[in-house]
């Protein structure tokens, strides 16, 4: 079958790229390398695409273009059975200070892809959205009947992209599903994230600095668990018109996995501290019980695990991706 993912030279786009094209599938990815991280991470995962298809069935395309431009959203859906749309303008903080452009891609760019996927009767339309919908916890683990009252423009865009996402299913007869992504991690992951920039210090023997007191809890989620969970939905239609978590069903703080990630590669080193930003979530923690019961999925990546495998990564890829995270 033929496959479009948008924002597929991205991380989370990238690995679902990687698996449908060595599972056989024919690829067209749309990206527009947007600077927000290094270009060189993508080129990096379009390589690897092409690797694959070249060694498989599957086959892969690059068209380089916006979710932003209509007639080519368009012109690619008309082509595709399946839409992965995980395109989007990433970064809580960056979006404070410019919250138009999260709009714009986020939501417009959103309206775009279900627009075409409705015009042109695709099997089904998964969205990328995010655990920021949630904003300030309640009561944790986040079940997705609890309120979201996103605290960021960013979070703010990925609401209303996912709203759109369940309406245009309940209005148009569109399967489509938003999946509520918990702080995704592993190989080329971008580099200004928590886990990156942890491994990149301590393993220069440089302190991990953490943003606050380093209380925060997050639901950190192992890239693998999630390709997992979107690779089920080319063969059920039982989540259509739901937003569903996708996480880890775990949790840590943030200065435990500093301090965990420290032990393991520079014990010496006394962790640094600096000011949080008012845009940072406090916590999250995904209910998964829904996923499960949709969707059959069970992470099975615990964060220790998963970061061990990164600085396994990592180390193996320091030349070319450890000077992007120390430019992040």
């Amino acid at each position: 079958m033929q496959i479009l993912v948008t924002g597929g030279a991205g991380f989370i786009g990238g690995h679902l790229a990687e698996r449908f094209v060595a599972d056989g599938h024919d690829v067209v990815v749309l990206d527009n390398f947007d600077p927000f991280y290094a270009r060189e991470i993508k080129e990096h995962t379009v390589e690897i695409c092409r690797d694959t298809a070249a060694d498989g069935d599957g086959s892969y395309e690059l068209v380089e273009g916006d979710v932003r431009d209509a007639d080519l959203v368009a012109e690619l859906v008309a082509e595709a059975d399946y839409v992965y749309h995980e395109a989007a303008q990433a970064g809580v903080r960056r979006s404070v200070e410019n919250p138009r452009k999260y709009d714009a891609v986020n939501v417009d760019g959103t309206l775009n892809v279900l627009d075409a996927a409705r015009e042109h009767g695709i099997e089904r339309v998964v969205v990328a959205s995010s655990s920021s919908v949630y904003g300030k916890p309640i009561s944790l683990p986040y079940d997705e009947e609890d309120p979201t009252m996103p605290v960021s423009p960013y979070g703010a865009s990925k609401l209303a992209q996912e709203r759109y996402t369940c309406a245009y299913a309940n209005c148009y007869d569109l399967p489509a599903v938003a999946l509520r992504y918990f702080t995704v991690y592993g190989p080329r992951m971008r580099p200004n994230m928590a886990i990156s920039n942890f491994v990149s210090r301590a393993i220069n023997d440089e302190a991990p600095v953490v943003y606050g007191d380093g209380s925060q809890i997050r639901d950190f989620t192992y890239i693998e668990d999630i390709v997992e969970a979107n690779v089920r939905l080319l063969s059920t239609d039982a989540a259509d018109g739901e937003a569903v978590n996708i996480g880890s069903n775990g949790t840590i703080e943030i200065k435990t996995l500093a301090e965990e990630i420290r032990d393991q590669l520079a014990p010496e080193l006394e962790l640094e501290y600096a000011e949080r930003h008012d845009a940072d979530a406090e916590a999250t923690h995904a209910d998964v019980s829904k996923a499960a019961a949709l969707l059959g999925y069970e992470p099975s990546t615990s964060i220790r695990e998963g970061v061990s495998k990164f600085v396994e990564w990592y180390r193996a890829n320091r030349e070319w991706y450890e000077p992007l995270v120390r430019e992040s």
